[in-house]
């Protein structure tokens, strides 16, 4: 629901009556998942470097590519980064359930909420330059939201599953691994196929995180409320459109 402060602050992520919404600072993120967000950043980063030379070994290395001791570097590297990444989303989930409202939006969506769509609606129209002035949320706005659940949620579950699926084809079928996620081979037509899709996945994350860091560093500039500055202290801080 609508938050009024003096300032144009629309909060429909805010309890009714939450006494946080009558300062114009606002502690949003917990220590825990601001921790978890800057360690899942770093995590993605060397998946994709390593994730590419995977699939695209170095023009010097010379014969199998798992023979060669760099590439072997590479894919430990790769694989334990996984299991950091893994780990963490456990921990992500956890957190969801014992932390503040605002650490659950990662993995809601209000989909039967009118208001949340045309929210939606509005931010993207907002996004394409359509609107002068923009409204300010406590937590993610409704198309920030919508975009985090659909292409960053469902999409980290997907590459955790194939990930640890395709892992399970070295580590053997009596391993844990292939018991919990060989599974997927019985989707997909081939071991290739999960292979292919699980390198879509990492440039569809790629694109994400450009147009993340874009739009956090659109927002921290356009809509006068810090947002790169707030996944480092916790606070949401906000900001006349008069003050400069």
């Amino acid at each position: 629901m609508p938050i009024h402060t003096g300032r144009d602050i629309h909060a429909l992520d805010v309890a009714q009556g939450d006494a946080s919404v009558d300062r114009t600072s606002i502690y949003v993120y917990e220590a825990p998942l601001r921790a978890w967000h800057w360690i899942n950043a770093l995590a993605l980063t060397i998946l994709a470097v390593t994730g590419y030379f995977i699939g695209q070994p170095l023009p010097s290395v010379p014969g199998e590519a798992s023979d060669a001791s760099l590439m072997v570097a590479i894919r430990e590297i790769h694989f334990i980064t996984a299991y950091v990444l893994a780990i963490g989303w456990l921990v992500r989930i956890y957190w969801a359930f014992v932390g503040n409202p605002h650490s659950r939006q990662l993995f809601k969506l209000p989909f039967w909420r009118k208001s949340y769509w045309n929210g939606v609606v509005w931010e993207a129209s907002w996004y394409a330059f359509l609107r002068k002035e923009p409204k300010k949320y406590v937590g993610h706005n409704p198309l920030a939201q919508f975009v985090m659940f659909t292409v960053f949620t469902v999409g980290m579950f997907f590459m955790i599953i194939t990930g640890f699926a395709l892992y399970s084809e070295g580590a053997g079928i009596d391993s844990w691994q292939y018991a919990l996620f060989g599974w997927v081979f019985d989707i997909f037509p081939n071991s290739q196929a999960v292979h292919t899709w699980h390198r879509l996945g990492m440039w569809i994350f790629v694109t994400y995180v450009i147009v993340h860091v874009y739009a956090a560093v659109r927002e921290d500039i356009l809509s006068r409320q810090s947002m790169i500055s707030t996944m480092i202290s916790g606070e949401r801080m906000f900001k006349d459109n008069r003050d400069d």
